[in-house]
């Protein structure tokens, strides 16, 4: 074994085999793997390197690799940290994308790793960490940054540390208090709240009270008293002042620097790919951020002295602490480095992921490197996102000028390529509203008047069924699944009817091929299932032929059926569902490959060679999240990195690419002029990312608008009613979904919730049903104006029955609703305790609002006291009554608390201690369903017998697949 081999630390073994996260601290300048248990705990004195292995296309493995300073880490130790990355890289196979991270200034995508925050702790390994016997509780007050990922920063717990342009937590024994700045940004309020809970939770036990309080709202008797006593009473605050660690590198054009013999040197002209060449590592100043790139047949030792000059580059020009230092290996280069140059041709220069993976092995291995965590490419099949609903209404047009054509019942389904159509979808997805989807289908021939006059027209459409659609831009040969889908079957064909098109076929001297019922037609069949069943046209020839499908040929009066010797039974029946399409009732020739006749040859013009190679590539699905902004004329993004629901703020307009399709995504807050620009801004990301990631041009583009997300929108993340119909900014979102706040609206997926949620609507009941004295509503008064009861059993029942299915039901999985906290669901159940005896004790009042008495009678004090007395015995029976569902649902809460820490599933989602059940008892739309599971998680109580069946994997192989393509898998097996 070489000295290099030797040279790799043996803390690295075995590193990167698996997705997720792995963490080594440096502890006497060597790296020790820290336990999962203390992922997440960080501490100022230390530095410690981050591995981040992650999904890529084709099944090969991405790696991202972080080293995190503390600010009170040792140059020494920054200095290991830096030297032990380049060495976990090489055991990797040289391929991974190295982040150097500073206390305070951590990138967003190492952040996403650890969400809602990390909060530094003091201290380090070398000064020793107190044991928790030895900690004592200190209130703590903390500056709260950030929209998506948070920047937690302790500052001193005094009044001085607070203004009005920040977030703030003060975290007491007792109590958690957010202080909101006048100024401060409403989604910097809700992602604080997040941190809120987690500090809950992770520090509190769940108990602990949770305060807001409004910059400049003073009320002595509420939470904002108890605050500022908290910091000697009420006072002014001072403005922001900015401190060293606010300051913020600005971007600067880039700049491109050769390292040569350790140093820098400035590489004149535009930038291009061009100019990077593999054998040498390369700078890239963009002010903010310091790109190291690094050629692919470097040495190691090369690469070691480009990161160190990138460090010498920053200190000799003084930089910020913020300024980041990103390296990026040839051909693995990210998103964020390409963008500086105008375009990033594919060429020989960038290694596919095999051949990539095998150069660099190969290398490493002659400088004596042993490889470690080379995954092999394993072949993807395309992942189809669900489907709409069927049994809707479809109706389609056809442009024609400024005008559009509907087309005739029997024509749904054909589609010319010279002609554009606009395609209404009207359906019904579970309990929602009608839902609508508005596409806009581009033949590849048609005429660019005719386009922009379908999209005009689309767009009146959308606006006259109040923006509601789901409204998509299609272009021929880019159908998307849920497309294809809602017609059986789908034909494209050559030619057009548009005035346009014919005018201009004929402006240009050529043939107009528009299919008729007469002409010679070959058209091609090669779908297999309900989402690709498509059938197109393709020119007469034996050429077009290919052995893997079926194919049509029309003659005249006659059609042909043509199986390839390696097409399939789908394929052949599809053959004959569109022939029957085309002309009903229509009596089919039969040929098989092989056995053709002569006038099958004839009408192609006769036998000539053609391909056996499978012709539709598998679709590879990878989603990226990002937000924009145009910067001095230029489109740019940046990337929202392991991105969930709650990111989707709505105030916001962002983009999913998914490589397969892209959505643009509005928020109902969004300014309506920006509303406008959707397409336009879809567009722009398409060009840009056409340019640089190879994204294809003419990708599918829908706009999404918050509130109607389609379900091959929401499948990309771990989609929850609940939170989609909330109301409000982020910040009461966040605040209503959190903390049960009466506005949310009941969730009403099949899974049994409870929660905040429940709570909240059961309290609402009481309150309707024994508190008429202190109703407003129209109700209330009709129900006086009348002299009913208002307190009567039916609705005392009704109102116990609710708290019941409040109080005791069993908790949501992981995706359910946060547990509540203001203040506590005990405090809450005491309280609903407390309202109820007072109801039940109310003196019994005319409709006047005076007591009542008997009929003509006198008042009399024996019949008030005797009043009184059932009065009182009516509340002992009800307070008893809601006590003893108080006493069963903490009880169930109980043991489903303990049943949830019994089943937590480890970092690769194993299920040992679940209870199992059969699939047909799991099922969503079991006629026999099983009861007291979590229903987000059906699949985890398969046997895993019974789970390798259905899912074709191990629960093991499962769980690493990202997230939404378990959700995708689970759908299709109805386990969502």
């Amino acid at each position: 074994m070489s000295s290099s081999t030797k040279a790799l630390d043996p803390a690295f073994q075995g590193a990167g085999q698996r997705l997720g996260t792995e963490i080594w601290r440096i502890e006497n300048f060597l790296p020790v793997p820290l336990p999962k248990s203390a992922y997440g705990k960080f501490y100022m004195g230390d530095s410690y390197i981050i591995l981040q292995t992650s999904p890529g296309k084709g099944g090969a493995y991405l790696f991202d690799i972080h080293f995190w300073i503390g600010k009170d880490s040792s140059q020494d130790e920054a200095g290991t940290a830096a030297i032990k990355t380049v060495e976990l890289d090489a055991v990797l196979g040289g391929r991974a994308v190295q982040h150097r991270e500073i206390q305070g200034h951590e990138s967003d995508k190492f952040l996403s790793y650890f969400k809602p925050c990390i909060i530094p702790l003091e201290g380090g390994v070398a000064s020793g960490f107190k044991t928790p016997e030895e900690e004592v509780f200190e209130t703590q007050l903390y500056v709260c940054k950030g929209k998506r990922v948070v920047r937690m920063k302790q500052v001193p717990f005094a009044r001085s540390s607070l203004n009005h342009d920040d977030v703030f937590i003060l975290d007491t024994e007792d109590k958690i208090y957010q202080f909101n700045g006048a100024n401060s940004n409403i989604q910097e309020r809700a992602k604080a709240l997040e941190v809120i809970q987690f500090l809950k939770e992770k520090y509190h036990e769940g108990k602990s009270d949770v305060a807001i309080v409004d910059d400049g709202k003073l009320d002595t008797e509420s939470d904002s008293g108890e605050f500022w006593v908290l910091f000697g009473g009420f006072a002014p605050i001072g403005k922001k002042v900015a401190s060293e660690d606010d300051i913020i590198s600005e971007t600067t054009p880039p700049e491109l620097y050769s390292i040569e013999d350790g140093q820098p040197k400035v590489v004149e002209g535009e930038l291009s790919k061009a100019m990077l060449e593999n054998n040498k590592c390369y700078l890239l100043d963009r002010g903010s951020e310091l790109f190291v790139w690094v050629g692919r047949v470097t040495q190691v030792e090369e690469r070691k002295a480009a990161c160190q000059a990138a460090e010498e580059f920053l200190a000799s020009q003084n930089r910020p602490k913020s300024t980041r230092i990103t390296r990026v290996i040839q051909g693995y280069e990210t998103r964020a480095f390409k963008s500086n140059f105008d375009s990033w041709p594919s060429g020989s220069a960038t290694p596919g992921a095999e051949e990539g993976r095998g150069k660099v092995a190969a290398l490493l291995k002659q400088q004596g490197v042993g490889v470690k965590g080379m995954a092999k490419s394993a072949p993807t099949n395309e992942e189809v996102p669900p489907l709409l609903e069927g049994g809707g209404k479809m109706e389609v047009w056809c442009i024609n000028g400024s005008a559009k054509t509907p087309l005739p019942k029997e024509d749904i389904g054909k589609f010319y390529s010279g002609d554009c159509y606009i395609v209404l979808y009207t359906y019904h997805s579970g309990d929602r509203k009608e839902d609508y989807f508005l596409c806009c289908w581009i033949g590849k021939d048609s005429i660019e008047e005719d386009q922009k006059m379908a999209t005009r027209l689309a767009n009146t459409m959308c606006n006259s069924l109040k923006g509601r659609p789901v409204q998509g831009r299609i272009f021929q040969d880019k159908e998307p699944p849920q497309f294809v889908a809602l017609f059986q079957p789908m034909v494209v064909l050559k030619g057009g009817s548009s005035s346009g098109y014919k005018n201009c076929i004929a402006d240009k001297g050529l043939t107009d091929e528009t299919y008729t019922a007469d002409s010679i037609a070959l058209l091609r069949i090669s779908g297999t299932s309900i989402h690709n069943n498509k059938a197109v046209q393709v020119d007469a020839v034996a050429t077009s032929l290919n052995s893997t499908e079926c194919f049509l040929l029309q003659s005249g009066s006659s059609i042909f059926t043509w199986h390839g010797n390696q097409s399939t039974f789908e394929q052949q029946q599809l053959a004959v569902k569109v022939a029957e399409f085309l002309k009903p009732g229509v009596s089919l020739k039969h040929a098989k490959e092989g056995t053709e006749s002569s006038t099958f040859w004839f009408a192609l013009g006769g036998k000539q060679s053609y391909t056996s190679k499978k012709v539709s590539p598998d679709i590879v699905r990878d989603p990226h999240l990002f937000t924009f902004s145009i910067n001095k004329g230029k489109f740019e993004v940046e990337e929202v990195y392991n991105f969930a629901q709650d990111d989707l703020l709505t105030e916001d307009i962002l983009i999913l690419d998914t490589h397969a399709e892209v959505f643009v995504w509005v928020g109902q807050s969004v300014d309506p002029k920006e509303k406008q620009n959707v397409f336009d801004i879809g567009q722009n990301y398409i060009d840009m990312a056409a340019s640089l990631e190879g994204l294809s041009p003419k990708v599918p583009l829908y706009k999404v608008t918050e509130g109607n997300e389609p379900c091959f929108f929401t499948t990309f993340f771990s989609w929850d009613l609940a939170k989609a119909t909330v109301q409000g900014n982020s910040f009461l979102k966040k605040v209503a979904i959190l903390f049960g706040a009466s506005h949310v609206v009941e969730d009403k997926s099949h899974s049994n919730q409870g929660g905040p949620t429940q709570r909240a609507s059961a309290l609402a009941a009481l309150s309707s049903a024994f508190n008429p004295s202190s109703g407003k509503s129209s109700n209330m008064a009709q129900d006086k104006s009348n002299g009913s009861n208002q307190g009567g059993p039916t609705q005392r029942a009704s109102a116990l029955a609710a708290l019941s299915s409040a109080f005791n039901s069993s908790p949501g999985g992981k995706g359910s609703t946060l547990k509540s906290s203001s203040p506590g669901s005990g405090s809450q159940r005491a309280a609903a305790v407390a309202a109820l005896s007072s109801v039940l004790t109310a003196e019994k009042r005319s409709p006047d609002g005076s007591p009542t008495r008997s009929s003509g009678s006198p008042a009399d004090p024996s019949e008030q006291k005797a009043e009184y007395a059932h009065s009182e015995s009516e509340a002992s029976q009800g307070v008893a009554e809601l006590k003893e569902v108080e006493e069963v649902s903490s009880e169930n809460n109980g043991e489903d608390s303990e049943k949830n820490q019994e089943t937590e599933q480890d970092d690769i989602g194993s299920e040992t201690s679940l209870r199992t059940f059969s699939y047909d008892q799991l099922k969503a739309r079991s006629e026999n369903p099983v009861t007291g599971i979590d229903f987000k998680r059906r699949e985890a109580y398969l046997s895993d017998e019974e789970f390798q069946s259905i899912f074709g994997k191990t629960k093991e192989a499962f769980y690493k697949l990202p997230k939404w393509k378990q959700d995708m898998q689970k759908k299709k097996f109805d386990l969502f």
